[in-house]
């Protein structure tokens, strides 16, 4: 028998060799038992390993990466707590139709499934199931290419979401024949096949766009996922259609395009007689396309990869169940000059409505207290990117978030994200890290003191990698607001005057503190001219803010709170 016939490789060589064939290059994660050497070993192949400090974090940063090129990221991570511990971030880029793959070890299968008591024991793929868009496990070494392959289909077709790979130990322990290993491994071909749509729905839809007197087009952050930008644009601005972007579609088209109805968008909600949804759904972000926020007379189009969103909440007389690029291609090739004409009325009145709120807001932008409010240091984040096109802005937060998505301008697609369709928090410096690692990019990662809290440690990450992320902390010493001087510490409060830009500084990064507008638009120009990492603390007046900042609606109140005890 020659030398080549009993060569032989073993599980973790093979999880490298199956990431690599099908050009996975990064996985985000936090090493320990049973991955710390499949971790050592894919560095050493060449993939890009970047650990975090909580698993959370990682998965975050791996979902983002998925959001922004189509193709899932990877998170790794530990047995059983480190599992556990990504399993949010797994639940959320399932939630918002980000592709990516938790790929976790696991404890002996003969204990776990007998609750003999394993190190870390637990039925993680059991676990996972409720919170992905699929789970599998792979328990034979010659399996693993196949593993990886199934993950790969499930994350990145229809809708994408987020996928579970359960790696018992053993598994990756085990060893293979060389030749037999090769023969399994598996490289994907065409992961996310075009969905196309029939003519009769793109038909139907443009019929009942030109019968709309009052049209309207609500782009998702579906929209901004499928990277059809031009013929996104080129359908709005043929159509002469108003758009609303939701916030991670900001800058499919410039916030500043004459069409954008985002400054009037209480109003064109309401008016809107016919509304074409692109990539989005009628969820709570869109008060369930229900009255009053919406009329009962609306109807719709709505365009989307999954069949079972349409009617989820409306009814839908032009459904197009396709993906966003096959069905923008369609419709332009379908649109005939002059089909669609939105009344004259309606582009008025949708104007004036515009620049009576511009106007409004100016007034409050234009304010600059000291200490500053929210709007007042985010005008000063917007002068300092406002030639900045290039850098990517996360923003979370409650106060924070609201009013950012408002005042932030976006130019360029896919380059505003936030906490989107959960409104979880805790995303900032996880989807900053991905953002950066994929673009290669500046990020500014505008954070709520309280947001900043779950997941600041990763600014070690951050300077541990060099990368060039400024984080902006809004702190006013509160989840909404700080405490009264000389109370005790409430559920809510925070501990007043913290000086978070020294926390950095023990890391190596650069560290602003900055009580005014002018000084927090300089730290923010001079920090990305620097290109290393940096962390502004940022004073705001700590009863600036709101409970539950504009959900107020969504937080229930106690009937008895006022009564005596």
């Amino acid at each position: 028998m020659d030398s080549q016939s009993t060569a032989m490789t073993d599980g973790f060589h093979l999880v490298v060799d199956a990431l690599k064939l099908n050009g996975i290059d990064t996985i985000y994660c936090v090493a320990g038992i049973p991955v710390t050497d499949l971790l050592r070993l894919a560095q050493a192949e060449g993939i890009r390993v970047y650990g975090f400090r909580h698993e959370q974090n990682a998965g975050n940063a791996a979902a983002i990466a998925g959001f922004l090129t189509q193709k899932p990221g990877i998170c790794m991570t530990v047995s059983a707590p480190g599992f556990l511990n990504g399993l949010v971030a797994l639940a959320n880029a399932t939630t918002n139709c980000f592709p990516m793959i938790l790929v976790s070890g696991s404890s002996d299968r003969a204990i776990v499934d007998l609750e003999q008591g394993d190190y870390e024991e637990m039925d993680q793929m059991a676990a996972a199931k409720p919170f992905a868009k699929a789970s599998f496990r792979v328990n034979r070494v010659e399996d693993i290419g196949i593993g990886f392959a199934r993950a790969i289909h499930a994350a990145a077709s229809g809708r994408p979401g987020g996928v579970y790979l359960d790696l018992p130990a053993a598994v990756l322990g085990s060893t293979l024949e060389l030749s037999a290993a090769k023969k399994s491994l598996i490289k994907v071909v065409d992961p996310a096949p075009a969905s196309i749509p029939s003519p009769q729905s793109i038909a139907r839809a443009l019929d009942l766009l030109a019968k709309a007197e009052r049209p309207l087009i609500l782009l998702g952050k579906g929209a901004a996922y499928a990277q059809a930008d031009k013929d996104i644009r080129a359908f709005v601005e043929k159509t002469a259609i108003p758009f609303l972007p939701m916030s991670m579609a900001k800058g499919l088209l410039p916030d500043d395009h004459a069409q954008s109805a985002a400054a009037a968008r209480s109003y064109v909600l309401k008016n809107a007689d016919v509304v074409m949804l692109v990539g989005a759904r009628l969820n709570w972000l869109l008060s369930h396309g229900k009255p009053p926020t919406w009329a009962e007379s609306t109807r719709f189009v709505q365009v989307d990869v999954a069949a079972n969103e349409i009617d989820s909440n409306r009814p839908i007389e032009a459904p197009v169940v396709a993906d966003i690029k096959s069905a923008m291609a369609a419709f332009l090739a379908a649109l005939k000059p002059g089909q669609i004409k939105p009344s004259a009325a309606w582009l008025g009145s949708v104007a004036e409505q515009k620049q009576k709120n511009v106007e409004k807001m100016a007034a409050r932008l234009n304010a600059d207290p000291t200490p500053m409010n929210f709007s007042s240091a985010l005008r000063a984040v917007r002068s300092a990117l406002s030639n900045r096109p290039d850098v990517y802005v996360v923003n979370e937060g409650a106060n924070t978030l609201d009013f950012g998505r408002n005042i932030l301008d976006m130019k360029e697609p896919r380059h505003r994200l936030d906490s989107g369709t959960w409104g979880v928090m805790g995303i900032g410096m996880g989807y900053a890290v991905g953002a950066a690692t994929v673009s290669g990019k500046p990020v500014v990662a505008v954070e709520g003191d309280s947001a900043f809290g779950f997941c600041g440690m990763e600014i070690e990450t951050i300077c541990r990698y060099k990368l060039p992320v400024v984080t902006v902390i809004f702190n006013n010493n509160g989840i909404y607001r700080g405490d009264k001087p000389g109370t005790p510490p409430s559920p809510t409060g925070l501990l007043a005057n913290a000086r978070y830009d020294r926390m950095i500084e023990a890391f190596g990064g650069k560290g602003y503190h900055v009580e005014k507008t002018a000084d927090l638009q300089k730290a923010i120009t001079d920090a990305l001219a620097a290109g290393k990492p940096a962390l502004i603390n940022a004073v705001i007046d700590p009863t600036a803010g709101t409970e539950s900042g504009h959900i107020q609606s969504l937080n229930p109140k106690s009937a008895l709170a006022k009564q005596p005890s």
